[in-house]
């Protein structure tokens, strides 16, 4: 499958792959539009080009039915989509004979789950369920249940449950620690909570994760993967869950999740000489 955006940067460089794809696979599918139902392609891997939210709309995309991601950078950051259109041009041979590594990741299911016990939505992620405020951005108590047992109630902007993969997304942003990708674990992330003591939490994805906003704000919703699921009304519970398929990450010779995170985000553990004026 061959997957990405219809922006221009995206037709430019499919200009100079399609040519190489074309020897060595078939292209069975192509969607520059994030509309078709890739569950029901038949297909052996999927080529996205752009940068991780490309992928992320085609990992919902192809649904139960995941297939291994070749992730082609257009974009800024790039943690997932982290080859570039060079790097991919002298390695999809390769690729295409075996001669790489498969790395599944974790993903998770999202449920908004009614007072009646009805489920209202629910939807596959692979960065992060959210429930965010809204306005009129005035703070507001979210409690969270980890197996039925509450676990403590959030006075906040919002919380985030977030997969490995999205620990460098807007969990990171919001103060969370950073995990290896392929990790079988949640992070549970407040956003500016009004107190000094609260941390985040790392836990197993074993564990059934609820979310509930006993009074909530007129436009508070849950957000997976950075698009609106459902607004909430009182009492809704948001259940987070491991999901039973896993995200397929094609990975080449030389990579490094360290390197990455140096390279993209600029971590280190040292600090940095600034140039003088």
């Amino acid at each position: 499958m061959l997957l990405g955006s219809d922006q221009p940067s995206v037709q430019e460089a499919l200009t100079r792959v399609r040519p190489l794809i074309e020897r060595h696979a078939e292209i069975v599918c192509e969607d520059f539009t994030f509309t078709q139902d890739l569950s029901r392609v038949e297909s052996d891997l999927a080529v996205v080009l752009g940068g991780d939210g490309s992928i992320l709309r085609s990992a919902r995309q192809m649904g139960p039915h995941q297939r291994p991601v070749v992730g082609v950078n257009l974009g800024k950051l790039g943690f997932l989509a982290d080859l570039s259109v060079e790097k991919l041009l002298s390695v999809f041979a390769d690729v295409c004979a075996g001669n790489c590594t498969i790395v599944e990741h974790l993903m998770l299911s999202c449920s908004v789950i009614g007072k009646d016990g009805q489920v209202l939505a629910e939807r596959l992620g692979l960065n992060e369920a959210a429930v965010l405020g809204g306005p009129p951005y005035s703070i507001m108590n979210v409690d969270l249940y980890v197996d039925a047992e509450l676990v403590t109630t959030y006075s906040c902007d919002g919380l985030i449950i977030s997969t490995p993969v999205g620990s460098t997304a807007h969990s990171l942003s919001a103060g969370g620690p950073i995990l290896r990708k392929n990790l079988q674990a949640f992070v549970v992330s407040p956003i500016s909570p009004h107190t000094l003591t609260v941390r985040p939490v790392v836990d197993t994805a074993d564990r059934v994760y609820e979310m509930v906003v006993q009074e909530p704000h007129v436009d508070t919703a849950v957000v997976v993967d950075g698009e609106t699921l459902h607004n909430l009304t009182p009492n809704d519970h948001v259940v987070v869950r491991r999901a039973e398929p896993q995200f397929k990450l094609v990975e080449v010779t030389g990579h490094n999740d360290y390197r990455t995170l140096r390279k993209k985000l600029g971590w280190g553990g040292r600090i940095q000489q600034m140039e003088r004026d």
